[in-house]
């Protein structure tokens, strides 16, 4: 099972770099991993992105990281709010550095790295207000949301 690739404190050090990086912005950050993607990566994203809820968010400004860990595919999805203003190759140079941590075997570093470059976008161009809701939660998806997928 998915959730198994990481330990307790993993799991947690993923959980507090998004609350750390939400601190920052009105955004919202999520991570979904599963063991294996059977279709095209980004539609899957785009198909968990939904089914997480992130296109409801007030501001239109979620960002999910997918990973499949069997299949070795990953899939960086910002909403069209956080789209809009970010440079274009923006989610690339995440994506790429996210490879190159995760083929030198460090999962965890990578993924929160990726979250703090994420929130630090995010705090720029949605800096966080007086009114913060934590829209949805911080904590780690993982499997499918629907069995045939």
């Amino acid at each position: 099972m998915a959730h198994f690739l990481f330990t307790e404190s993993q799991k947690k050090a993923i959980t507090d770099a998004i609350a750390d990086a939400e601190k920052l912005t009105t955004g919202e950050i999520r991570v979904h991993i599963e063991e294996r993607c059977k279709e095209d990566v980004m539609d899957h994203a785009a198909f968990i992105f939904e089914k997480l809820g992130m296109h409801k968010t007030k501001l239109r400004n979620g960002v999910l990281f997918y990973i499949s860990f069997e299949d070795h595919k990953l899939a960086i999805l910002g909403d069209a709010g956080i789209n809009a203003v970010v440079p274009r190759d923006f989610w690339e140079v995440i994506r790429n550095n996210l490879f190159a941590e995760f083929k030198n075997g460090n999962f965890t570093t990578g993924i929160c790295a990726a979250i703090q470059m994420a929130g630090e976008q995010l705090g720029k161009h949605f800096p966080k207000g007086v009114d913060n809701p934590n829209e949805l939660t911080n904590e780690i998806s993982f499997g499918s949301k629907n069995p045939d997928r």
